[in-house]
């Protein structure tokens, strides 16, 4: 079987993969199998060096892994270079941190010694996503690496290519073979990989659909697994907000990546008493924004990863529209292939496909409320449960509001980001399980009690 991976800004076809047969895919599991003993045996000092040397080796050919990133999913050359730079720091934190993380934590008890030690648990598959096809294998791969486990990686069909460098890094900086290889295959395959007793533990980073079908797999395994799923972020105004630098804000935490990332702003619940100012200048703030050519420097929105997906956002829009909201920007599809200008909804309430549901591209919904009080309610009233952020001018206030907000990152005054030094994960249908900093490398390790009378 083939797929093909069309550029999103040109609809030509970019490449044609075959996927990998059954043989293929039992000899990397079989090399993963061999090499974990090996690689969970290495001092934790090698593990390091190895993984700083993953880190140059991105940063000596981030030109190229950008080209293949916009060719394939269409992300702006500025936004693909900053992420190519952030994989490789997460390749140098967790060379420089682990060795804390991992170190047994004595436990006073009766006994004359009991501690907690950290092993790795073996393979980890992980299922990761288009929409930062480099990203957001790092987030997962530099600390199960560094923990001793391998990986094999199923990435999304769209960006194979990104596989195979990310890949090829690794093989380059002197990683051994089998520690990690990314597997071509479609989902029944994964899901086949999945129950392979070879493979101890799964991570997703998908659909709420997605991560149904995996982690119901995964308990039929009884297999550990972490789940990163959508989500639909609020970006709560107080009256009291410095408008000037919130609105520029929203416009980073909306429009950034095409709108495509789960801990994007989505939901933007503004009190009454700014509401009418801060839509003004958000509206204006986003109509500079310029949908074009993604390897253009000019250029400030890109096209979304696929036309499907351009298509569903814009069937979002249109049921909210026919239910009361109202389009103060954008709403309707640019002519190139997958191209959605920046878009505003305003009057959007309960029972809209843009309050409900995720809205995965520039589409932002403004949600108006009376008080904070409210504003904490509607934020609060979501499945999802990823990410969140209070903007103020008291900090105190925005650290209470911040403290109430049902979700795994709130932040005040600044826009929801993933951070390595932070745990990165959601709650609700956002998923479970963590990612980065400390809580992330542990994830996938088996928490030990050791205890000596």
């Amino acid at each position: 079987m083939t797929v093909e991976t069309v550029n999103p800004a040109t609809g030509k076809v970019e490449y044609t993969l075959e996927l990998m047969d059954s043989a293929a895919v039992e000899s990397i599991l079989a090399a993963a199998e061999s090499a974990f003993p090996q690689w969970s045996a290495r001092p934790l000092a090698e593990r390091g060096e190895l993984l700083r040397k993953v880190g140059a080796q991105l940063r000596s050919r981030r030109d190229d892994i950008q080209r293949v990133m916009t060719a394939e999913m269409g992300k702006l050359r500025k936004e693909a270079l900053t992420e190519v730079d952030k994989c490789a720091d997460a390749c140098d934190y967790y060379a420089e941190h682990a060795a804390d993380y991992l170190r047994d934590q004595p436990i006073a008890t009766e006994a004359s010694n009991s501690y907690v030690r950290f092993e790795p648990i073996g393979c980890v598959l992980a299922v990761m996503p288009w929409n930062f096809p480099i990203w957001q294998v790092f987030r997962f791969l530099a600390p199960a690496l560094m923990a001793g486990n391998v990986a094999v990686l199923k990435h999304a069909s769209n960006v194979p290519r990104c596989a195979d460098l990310i890949a090829a890094a690794l093989r380059d900086a002197g990683i051994p073979t089998g520690v990690f290889a990314a597997l071509h295959i479609d989902n029944d395959q994964a899901a086949d990989v999945l129950r392979d007793r070879r493979v101890a533990a799964v991570t997703l980073t998908g659909s709420e659909r997605a991560g149904r079908s995996i982690a119901a797999n995964a308990g039929d395994q009884l297999k550990k697994c972490v789940m990163e799923l959508g989500g639909s972020d609020a970006f709560v105004v107080l009256e009291d907000a410095d408008l000037d630098k919130t609105v520029a804000s929203a416009v980073a935490s909306r429009f950034g990546n095409v709108g495509q990332t789960c801990i994007a702003a989505k939901r933007f619940i503004v009190v009454d008493a700014i509401a009418d100012a801060f839509v003004q200048r958000f509206v204006d703030a986003a109509s500079k924004l310029q949908l074009g050519d993604p390897n253009d420097e000019a250029t400030t929105l890109g096209p979304m990863a696929r036309q499907d997906l351009r298509d569903e956002l814009h069937k979002q829009v249109q049921a909210s529209i026919a239910k009361g909201a109202k389009p103060l920007l954008g709403c309707e599809p640019d002519g190139s292939h997958a191209g959605y200008p920046a878009s505003i909804l305003d009057a959007v309430v309960p029972g809209m496909a843009a309050y409900e549901e995720e809205l995965f591209g520039p589409v932002a919904s403004i949600l108006r409320v009376k008080d904070e009080a409210e504003a904490i309610k509607v934020a609060n009233d979501t499945t999802f449960g990823l990410g969140g952020s209070v903007w103020t001018g008291d900090r105190e206030r925005g650290n209470q509001v911040a403290r109430q907000l049902q979700c795994g990152a709130a932040f005040v005054n600044a826009v929801v980001k993933s951070d390595v030094r932070l745990p990165f994960g959601g709650t609700k249908r956002s998923g479970f399980g963590r990612e980065l900093a400390e809580h992330g490398i542990h994830e996938f390790m088996n928490i030990k009690s050791v205890y000596v009378a």
